[in-house]
Parts: C-alpha cells; structure tokens; sequence
C-alpha cells in the first residue's frame, strides 16, 4: 500500500515537473538561459530578411507600402535591392511573377496587413497555377494582439495555406532568417509555386520602438498585475532573444524530381520506333536547371514537329521548320506518338479528348495530378514520368543521336501551317464595319516589333487572336497568365520584365476591358523608368463574352463599354498616348514606329487602337 502511494507521489512529481519544463520551454525561458535579448542593439528584423533575400541573388523586391513592412523595404534597400512600388498590391505579385519567369530565381512581393494581403489573393493564385515560384510577405498585427481587434488584423494564414506550397507566420526575430531560407527552396522544389511568410509587426522594428509600443506602461496592482507585467516583459524578451546571433543565409538545395533511367529507355525506343511523332511543349519546359537555348538545340537535333504554349512560346524562334502553330487537332488525330513535356490534358486540350486512342502517349510532368489529369476518363499515358520535362528532353536528345525524324512528316504540317496562315493575312485585308481591322492591326505590329521584343498577353478576344499572329522570337518572350486566365496581369508582367530585360521592347498586348485593371500602372511605368509599349486593341465591348451571350440568351447586357480616350489616360501618367483610327491604316506604321521611338527615349507608350468586328474567332469559348 505504502508502495503504492509512493510511486503515485513519484508520478505527480514527474508530471508536475513534466509541466513546469515544458511551460518553461513555451515562454522561452530555456531558451533565454543561452541566448539574450540584445536591448540596445538598433537592429531589426527586417535586416534579416534583406540579409537572406540578398544572399538568394534577389535583386527586385515589389511592394505597396505600408506601416507593418516598411523594415524590409528600408533594409532591402539599404543592401541594394531595387524596391519597385506599384499602385495596386495585386501588380506588385503580377510583377513578382514575371521576374521569377524570366530569371529562373523566386519572385519577391512583400504588402502590409489585411486588404494589402488580400488584395493579392488572385495574383498568387495565379502564380499557383502558372507554377511559378514567387515568396509573398506580408505584415500583420503585433504577436500578443492577434485576434484582439488590433488594425487590419485578420487569419491571413487561413486565406494563404489553399494558395501556397508553405505558409509561416514569425514568432520570434531568431525564426526570420531559417524561414526565409526554408521558403524560398520549398518554392523553387518540385513543382516551384508560391509561399506565405507572415510578420507580426513586432518581429520587423527594433526592440526600443517595440518595448515602447507593446511594454507595460501602467502595470495593474496586487499579484495579478506583476504576473501579467511579468509575462509581457518575458513575451518582449524572448521575442528578442538570439536575434543578432550569427546565421546561415545561404541557400538550401532544391529538389528538381528526374525520370530514371529505364523510363528514359523506355521513352528512346517508342520514339525510335515512331513515323508521326508530336511534342506537346508546355511552361515547364522552360524551368531551370536546363537553359532554353540548349533544349532548343535538343529539339532541333530531334526534328520532331513541336506544338508551343505557355512560356515556351518562341523556344524555337519565329519560322523554325519544326514549329507548328496551326491545325493541332488534326496533326494529334494523325500522330503515333505525342509527347507531353509538361503539357496538362485539361480543357487547352479537351481534357485529352484530342489525343489519338491510338497513339503511344509519354507524358512527363513534375505534378503527379497535373501529369494524369483526366487520364481516367479520356486519354490513358503510355509512359507517365513525374520529373523535369527539359532534362527529360534532354536525355532523349543524347540517347537518340543520329535520330532524325521523317522529314515528311513535319513538312507536311508546315504546310498546312502556311496554307492556313495565309488565309489569316487574306482576312487581314477584309475591311470591317467601321474602325480598324484587328488582325491587320496585329500583323503589322508583328513585323515591325524588334527581334528582342517580350509579348505580355493581357485580354480576351484580342489577345486570342494574337496568339494566332504574333510571333515570340525567342523562349520565354511571350507572357500570359496561363491556365487561371487571369485578366489583369498585363501592368505587372511588363514591368517585371522591362526590369528583367531592360534593353528588350516590352509589348502589352491589351483588351480594352483587361486594360481597366491595371492602367494606373503607367505612373509605375513613368516612377521607375521601364518604358513598355501598350497596344490596346479598343472595340468597346467584352467580346470575349459578347460572342456567346448575344447569340445565345439574346442580351449584351454588361458587355458594352465605350471608345474610351485611354491614350490621354496615358498621357495623365507621365507616358505618351496615341488614338488610331481607320483615318490613320494608310500611316499604321509609321504611328507604330514613333512609339517605339518613345519607349527608346525612356517614356511607357500606349496604342489606344480602335478596331471593329471580325468573324476570326466565331464560335471559341469564354467558359
């Protein structure tokens, strides 16, 4: 009995002493017997994250300023790296996106509390479903003030955690540094996307603003008021501790999934054996580790006919023999092999309903549900690799040397290619109603657009049928939102790549409708010195949408818009506007070449260019 009551005594010590250890360990106090509270030092934690950003090769940091972030901004700054303020938080993100397109590193957006942080929601969504990989930070309220009514506070971690590959809000100042270094790997791993960091304005300001603001200035007395002025000053203390201790900020090594070996074996010998093989070229192509230019190269040794979207866009230049921008149902219906290198069989491509059941299919992708996708319903892989399509490539490039596709083959879709795109230019000529015809409109900026030029895709029908025109003349050089179809995007892809590639022409190609959203960027444009190039494409109309709802429900109801003077809006900015009208087709290049001649002396140009209506796209989709 005495035993009994003595093992008993043992065990509620045990547990007592359990409790008092682990209570110990969640105030910090464990923590704080090695590692003080610098409570002098001027540093905040907004050092830190410059520090990291920097070590990353970061060298743009887009924003919409505000009080809870302004530590980074000034920090970034401070180390050398540009801080790029747009006028909508949403173009800070679109802008972040673009560079991590361009330069093959992590897009940097940082935006304060609250509606600055859901003012992004779309635009990382976007960044999401495009797979690029971009760092979102944001402010927030003070750690001890979350959930107690504080200004702009809300759960941001609950609106980010379905949008991104990893979200974290910082505790304590010693937490920045490791999780900025974890965030930015985690984006660019795997299938690269977006990720979350969180910072309580207490984390970013040094500890004399900090104990100032959120210390006790008035304790309460009696035992409960020296308990709680305990506890803030231990919250205040820990939040400190270790800060300034010195840490790695280098980065951490990204995992980039690979085919093995025998699926690329197996890949070799159903090429080999292929007569009317087809590649299927989607944005991940265009991922690092692999340059552009050598999968280019690989393609081209290959021979196989190649069918670009997304970023790959101009992988093969602007009239490469292999390139095939036409009649794509009918070349898959005829293929015996289709390669899909990051390629998704979603509703760009019928949800794989325009996959021949016949044809040997390879399909490699580095998203297990983005590889198989429909794959259950309409179209079966033959091989399915979740891996890097370039690499890929380019194992099958080396492992086929001396392969050269029957010549036959692409030369007979090259043909189709031009029989159609010729009557593309005989409909050029086809006078409209009334204003300009936009596919002559779009053909004439083609051919005067400089070889360096990057197409920003911003709108519906415009936009549409300038995928059939405009010509990419190199990777990455042409821009769009991708599967999300997100409108809005054209402000901030542009000024993340003028900054990117200043010596490029950066041509927005906008709806008049898309333009709305992102116009006031022209002050950005004027601010930051990135001279871009706007053609507007202005029918006054949602065409997108008008082209099924008149002839089906019979209404143009919230499809009208009006032939707006969005060159003056330009001219209000800072930019150069022009109006072109049918008065002006017999001079279209001339207007067309004076703007580039402005963006080369450093002013943003926009093209309000009113267009009538065409039977071009009759019948395509908007849903």
């Amino acid at each position: 009995m005495e035993s009994n009551i003595g093992t008993g005594l043992w065990c509620s010590a045990g547990i007592a002493v359990g409790g008092l250890v682990f209570a110990a360990y969640k105030l910090g106090l464990l923590y704080q017997l090695f590692h003080k509270a610098e409570t002098k030092s001027p540093r905040h934690g907004g050092e830190s994250v410059a520090e990291v950003l920097r070590a990353h090769g970061v060298k743009y940091v887009f924003t919409l300023v505000g009080g809870h972030i302004s530590p980074i901004l000034v920090a970034c700054e401070k180390l050398g790296i540009r801080i790029v303020d747009t006028r909508h938080e949403a173009t800070a993100v679109f802008a972040a996106d673009a560079v991590a397109r361009l330069s093959g590193t992590v897009g940097v957006a940082a935006v304060t509390a609250g509606p600055g942080l859901t003012n992004t929601v779309t635009a990382v969504k976007n960044a999401q479903m495009a797979e690029s990989p971009l760092l979102l930070m944001g402010g927030a309220a003070g750690t001890l003030l979350q959930g107690r009514g504080a200004l702009q506070d809300i759960d941001q971690m609950s609106l980010f955690k379905p949008l991104c590959k990893f979200c974290a809000s910082i505790r304590h100042i010693r937490e920045i540094v490791p999780t900025v270094r974890k965030a930015l790997a985690i984006a660019q791993s795997g299938t690269p996307g977006p990720v979350f960091i969180e910072f309580p304005i207490d984390t970013l300001y040094p500890f004399h603003l900090v104990s100032k603001e959120f210390g006790v200035k008035n304790p309460p007395k009696g035992l409960m008021g020296k308990i709680i002025t305990w506890y803030l000053n231990n919250h205040l203390l820990n939040l400190f501790a270790g800060a300034w201790e010195k840490r790695d900020v280098s980065p951490l090594p990204v995992d980039i999934p690979q085919a093995t070996d025998d699926q690329v074996q197996k890949c070799i010998e159903l090429v080999s054996r292929a007569k009317k093989p087809v590649i299927l070229l989607g944005s991940q192509a265009t991922l690092p580790p692999t340059p552009a230019d050598d999968i280019r190269k690989a393609l081209e040794d290959l021979g196989i006919p190649c069918f670009l979207g997304g970023m790959s866009r101009g992988m093969l230049g602007r009239d490469s023999p292999i390139h095939i921008r036409q009649n794509r149902r009918d070349a898959l219906k005829d293929a015996d092999l289709v390669l899909l290198a990051g390629t998704v069989c979603d509703f760009r491509l019928s949800y794989g309903r325009v996959l021949n059941r016949r044809s040997k299919i390879i399909a490699v992708n580095r998203d297990k549900s983005q590889l198989l996708k429909n794959s259950d319903m309409f179209w079966k892989p033959t091989v399915a690799i979740q891996g890097d399509a370039g690499s890929l490539l380019m194992k099958l490039a080396k492992g086929l040397k001396g392969y050269r596709c029957p010549e036959e083959w692409p030369q007979s879709l090259k043909a189709g290619d031009v029989t159609k795109e010729d009557k593309n230019r005989a409909k050029a000529d086809e006078k409209t109603d009334r204003h300009l015809n936009p596919l002559k409109v779009l053909h004439c900026v083609d051919e005067l657009m400089s070889e360096d030029s990057i197409i920003v895709a911003d709108g519906g029908d415009f936009v549409g049928s300038a995928a059939y025109i405009m010509r990419p003349r190199g990777p990455m050089r042409w821009l769009d939102p991708g599967a999300f179809g997100t409108l809005g995007v054209g402000g901030g892809f542009a000024l993340g790549a003028k900054l990117c590639r200043p010596e490029s022409e950066v041509w927005i190609v906008y709806g008049d409708g898309s333009l709305g959203y992102s116009v006031a960027e022209f002050d950005t444009f004027t601010r930051h010195k990135t001279p871009v190039l706007a053609l507007v494409g202005n029918d006054a109309c949602w065409s997108q949408i008008a082209r099924e709802q008149v002839p089906i429900l019979g209404s143009n109801v919230a499809c009208g818009l009006a032939f707006t003077d969005y060159h003056t809006v330009a001219d209000g900015f800072g930019g150069k506007g022009y109006l072109v009208g049918r008065e002006d087709e017999d001079r279209l290049s001339d207007i067309i070449r004076q703007a580039q001649r402005e963006t080369r002396e450093g002013r943003a140009t926009l093209l309000n260019v009113l267009i009538g209506k065409t039977d071009f796209r009759e019948g395509s989709i908007s849903v």
